[in-house]
């Protein structure tokens, strides 16, 4: 099973995922990246800080960018 790994972007920061996650297909992985930028959302919101910035960079074991997902395509503001 292919692991990924969710790095963290935010502004000038970055965040190394050095664990990473087995998924059987990259969907899978989305599906994760998009409900845990939802969780860094929310704890951002109770903390007072803000919401918007960051973005998870999903890679695979190899060093192959699968997809860019933005923390604030994960929640819904309507």
């Amino acid at each position: 099973m292919p692991k990924y790994f969710f790095h963290i972007r935010r502004h000038d920061n970055f965040a190394e995922d050095l664990e990473g996650i087995d998924f059987t297909s990259p969907e899978g992985a989305l599906k994760e990246a998009a409900a845990a930028a939802r969780e860094i959302v929310a704890e951002r919101i109770r903390r007072g800080d803000s919401a918007d910035g960051g973005v998870f960079e999903v890679m695979t074991e190899d060093g192959t960018l699968v997809a860019t997902v933005p923390f604030r395509s994960a929640i819904r503001l309507d």
